[in-house]
C-alpha cells in the first residue's frame, strides 16, 4: 500500500475523505489536481521547477498581486465572456457591456448627489467631465442609481494601494437624480504598467509579455431592481488600447472625447475654461433575481455571507 504508481496516488488524493465535504469543492479540486498531475508528467516538470513555482505562489499572495495575475492570464475576461454567452443563450442581450473589475475597488467612497469633482486641487492632467444618464433597456431613466467611479492618478497609482495618496483620492460615489443624470469632473488618467518588481513582473518577463494597461476609468452602477453593472471605459488614443495586458478593452466601452467645450453650465464643478467632455449613458437590464441586483462588487459578493 505504501508503494504507489502515479495513477494510484491520484486516485487516493481524489477519493480520500472522512466526511461528505462540499461536493462542488471536491469536484473542482479533483479536476485541478488531475490536470496538474497530468501537466507534471507530460511536461516532465522537475522538482526544482515545482518548488520554484510553489515559492512563487507564496510570494504572489504575500505581495497582494493575485488580482493582477488573474487579469493578466485572462481569467477575469474569461468570466465576462462566459457571462456574455450565458446572456446570449438566455436572450438577455443588451445594455452596457460588462468589463473586468480589477483588484483595486475600495468601498465607502464619499457620496454626492448628481455631480461631483473626483479630483482635488490643481488638475494633474487634462480637465475632463463625463456625464450622462443611467437608463433601462427601453431608454427610460433609472432614478437615484448609485454610480461608483475610481481611476488611477497621474503616476498610475490607486489610493489605498499607492504610497502618498489620500484615503479615497480619485474615488467617488454619485447618486443620480430622478431622471438618472450624473456627471463628474476629474482629469484624463494615463495608462500605466504593473509594478516593475515582484512575482507578476517576474512571470511576465519569463513569458516575454508586457504589463501595460491603457487609460481607463472604473465604474460600479447599481439601482434597485436592476442588474448591477461592473465595467470600465477606455480613453481613445492610448497606444495600448488594443493590447491591454488584462484583455479588458471592449468596443462599446471606448468613449468619444469632445475637446474645447465651453465652461458655461459647468461652473458648479469649478470649471472656468474650455475642457474635454464625454457623454456616456449606462444602460442596465432589469435584474432576473434579487441576487443580480445586489449593489456589490465581485469581490464583495464572495466576502458577503449568503
Amino acid at each position: 500500500m505504501a508503494e504507489l504508481t502515479q495513477a494510484q496516488l491520484l486516485e487516493l488524493v481524489n477519493t480520500k475523505k472522512i466526511a461528505p465535504g462540499n461536493p462542488r469543492v471536491r469536484q473542482l479540486t479533483e479536476r485541478i489536481v488531475t490536470d496538474l498531475f497530468k501537466t507534471i508528467d507530460e511536461l516532465d516538470v522537475t522538482p526544482d521547477e515545482f518548488w520554484a513555482a510553489t515559492a512563487w505562489l507564496t510570494r504572489l499572495g504575500a505581495a497582494g498581486q493575485t488580482g493582477l495575475i488573474t487579469a493578466g492570464l485572462g481569467f477575469d475576461r474569461l468570466l465576462d465572456i462566459r457571462a456574455d454567452e450565458a446572456d446570449q443563450k438566455a436572450g438577455r442581450e443588451g445594455g452596457t457591456p460588462r468589463a473586468i473589475e480589477g483588484p483595486l475597488f475600495v468601498a465607502g467612497a464619499p457620496t454626492s448627489k448628481v455631480e461631483v469633482r473626483v479630483d482635488e486641487g490643481e488638475p494633474k492632467g487634462e480637465v475632463f467631465v463625463m456625464e450622462g444618464q443611467v437608463l433601462d433597456l427601453d431608454g427610460q431613466p433609472v432614478p437615484h442609481a448609485m454610480v461608483d467611479v475610481w481611476h488611477a492618478n497621474e503616476k498610475g497609482g490607486y489610493s489605498h494601494f499607492f504610497p502618498g495618496m489620500q484615503p479615497y483620492e480619485l474615488r467617488r460615489r454619485i447618486e443620480t437624480d430622478a431622471k438618472g443624470f450624473y456627471r463628474f469632473r476629474s482629469f484624463l488618467p494615463p495608462g500605466y504598467a504593473i509594478p516593475p518588481t515582484g512575482p507578476v513582473a517576474e512571470l511576465f518577463a519569463a513569458l516575454g509579455r508586457h504589463g501595460q494597461r491603457p487609460a481607463h476609468i472604473h465604474f460600479l452602477v447599481a439601482a434597485p431592481g436592476m442588474r448591477t453593472l461592473t465595467t470600465q471605459v477606455n480613453i481613445p488614443g492610448d497606444s495600448y488600447i488594443d493590447d491591454d495586458f488584462a484583455f479588458a478593452t471592449r468596443d462599446g466601452l471606448i468613449v468619444a472625447l469632445e475637446r474645447n467645450v465651453a465652461p458655461k453650465g459647468y461652473e458648479s464643478l469649478g470649471i472656468t475654461a474650455p475642457f474635454t467632455r464625454s457623454v456616456f449613458n449606462f444602460v442596465l437590464p432589469r435584474a432576473a433575481s434579487e441576487d443580480e441586483a445586489l449593489p456589490l462588487t465581485r469581490m464583495e459578493r464572495v466576502a458577503t455571507p449568503g
